[in-house]
């Protein structure tokens, strides 16, 4: 057991009505874990299989500490993020202690489970916002109904959609459809967590571990590509490390840029997967009386200047397999284009560009591209974003984690639908989804740091909040004899059991007033 998980004991063994049970049943020294189904029988000085509960002098603790987010005020009476910047605009050190002035939220992180179902949440604390007595009940949720989307920004061609995404070789979700200038992932669920093989289920449940918890995972697309994704980075595809986002479709860009290729160019055509645009038959051409140019792309035709299936997905131009720009060019026409006519070809990122000039013979010849065109071809790559991948967890929060509130769960989903209780994950925002149960999903950036652990049943476990003003809780049928100030949680552990961290100041404080709809 490491001396982390040592220094965490006083604090756990104090709390020991909060914490799972354990059972020495054969007096061995050997003690049984029920906080999940798995039922561990750890040994004096060793963890359980998931790490997160040991055996410290026959007792269950808990191995990491419970992660309490603290804010301060500044000189107007404004929250801002932990430590202000002083004068000199340098931000002061901060020692780790506890500010037990500060405006505190405890998270689920560390909290323990409610595993099995009867008991009330670890964690049911009292503290005051703004003059109202708020509750918070505080759990990690063991959730077997839970996945990943995962966002990427990119054009290029990863897989088909619905193909099967792997990692070691085992499946573990699918590609979804594609968003505007992303494609997009549906990793984990539970038939891949529980409906096949024992080996897809570890992998799976490995692989939304590392990507919850802000990891680089390698994972390949049958039919497709090999890609490597985290939380915040820029993908890599095929070992090419994306670096913009699409500024837009090459309908959108031509609309974008057409006054400013307007004089400069005859024609501009943006290859794009999706929509490829042609500027002098676009209605941005027509606006700007720009003549027909007699250049006719291949593909399907849709509105004017604006054609669909110019080639095959891939990692070329604009999201296509096209390497060289001319073989869209389906004919020019001899009795409308002319020589010496200017023709821009550019993507949708800006990352591939040729000017060409149509010879005698109307056959276009490479040129030197003018500098008006290249500046605005400079403009395209900085109105692209830079590329991420984005990582959003979602779960269920089902009927233990709602027995862990209330005696009847039912106006728990209730509250939460109607806005009276609001949903956190380690402090952070959450989207809960319309419609029955409590659907839940965030952005794992905007949560602490490994937040995230797992039961090998298998299911992630995730941390969770719940907080409402007091009267509310009482009418849901919440477990009152359970409630502690925040002020005693934090004492009882003091740097053993309670480590404090910044509150991300992006994240709107849990405990303010709640919108109509939910900032995420």
């Amino acid at each position: 057991m490491s001396d982390e998980a040592k220094s965490n004991a006083d604090f756990w063994l104090k709390t020991e009505a909060d914490t799972p049970k354990s059972v020495d049943t054969k007096g061995d020294g050997v003690i049984t874990c029920d906080a999940c189904p798995v039922l561990c029988r750890i040994r004096e000085g060793k963890t359980g299989a998931c790490n997160r509960y040991g055996n410290f002098d026959g007792k269950l603790i808990r191995t990491d500490p419970l992660i309490v987010t603290q804010q301060i005020s500044d000189e107007n009476g404004d929250l801002v993020p932990f430590l202000p910047a002083q004068e000199d605009g340098i931000q002061p050190e901060w020692d780790g202690a506890l500010n037990f002035q500060s405006p505190s939220f405890v998270t689920g992180i560390g909290a323990t489970t409610t595993y099995p179902d009867y008991k009330p949440a670890p964690f049911i604390v009292s503290s005051e916002h703004h003059g109202v007595d708020m509750i918070t009940v505080v759990s990690e949720g063991v959730f077997s109904y839970c996945g990943v989307k995962v966002k990427i920004d990119t054009d290029r061609f990863i897989g088909p959609e619905s193909a099967p995404v792997r990692v070691k070789g085992e499946a573990v979700g699918h590609v979804t459809t594609a968003e505007y200038g992303s494609q997009m992932l549906a990793l984990g669920g539970v038939h891949h967590l529980t409906g096949g093989t024992k080996k897809e289920g570890n992998a799976t449940c490995q692989a939304m571990l590392k990507l919850c918890n802000k990891e680089a995972v390698e994972m390949t697309i049958d039919g497709g590509a090999t890609l490597t994704v985290q939380a915040g980075k820029a993908p890599v595809i095929d070992d090419n490390v994306e670096a913009r986002m699409r500024v837009g479709c090459g309908s959108a860009t031509i609309g974008m840029f057409a006054l400013q290729w307007h004089g400069h160019a005859d024609e501009v055509i943006v290859v794009d997967d999706h929509i490829t645009g042609v500027l002098s038959e676009h209605q941005s051409g027509k606006f700007l009386d720009m003549p027909p140019a007699g250049i006719r792309v291949r593909g399907r035709r849709s509105t004017a200047g604006r054609y669909f299936q110019v080639a095959e997905p891939g990692a070329g131009w604009g999201g296509t397999d096209i390497i060289e720009p001319l073989s869209i060019i389906e004919s020019i026409d001899p009795e409308i284009a002319w020589p010496g006519l200017r023709l821009l070809m550019v993507s949708t990122t800006g990352e591939d560009q040729a000017y060409f000039i149509l010879d005698a013979d109307l056959k276009p010849v490479p040129a030197e591209m003018p500098p008006e065109l290249a500046v605005s071809v400079d403009r395209i790559a900085e109105n692209c974003e830079p590329a991420l991948s984005t990582v959003l967890f979602m779960g269920g929060a089902g009927g233990s984690l709602r027995a862990g509130v209330t005696v009847n769960p039912v106006l728990l989903t209730r509250s939460v639908r109607e806005l009276r209780t609001r949903v956190t994950c380690g402090g952070a925002p959450v989207y809960v989804w319309p419609g029955g149960g409590i659907t839940v999903m965030v952005d794992v950036l905007r949560m602490p740091d490994n937040s995230f652990g797992y039961v090998p049943t298998p299911a992630l476990v995730a941390p969770i909040e719940f907080s409402m003003q007091r009267d509310e809780f009482i009418s849901l049928g919440g477990y009152e004899d359970h409630i502690k100030p925040i002020g005693d949680v934090m004492k009882e552990g003091g740097l053993h059991g309670v480590k404090p961290m910044a509150w991300e100041g992006n994240n709107p404080w849990p405990l303010a007033e709640r919108r109509a709809v939910e900032d995420v």
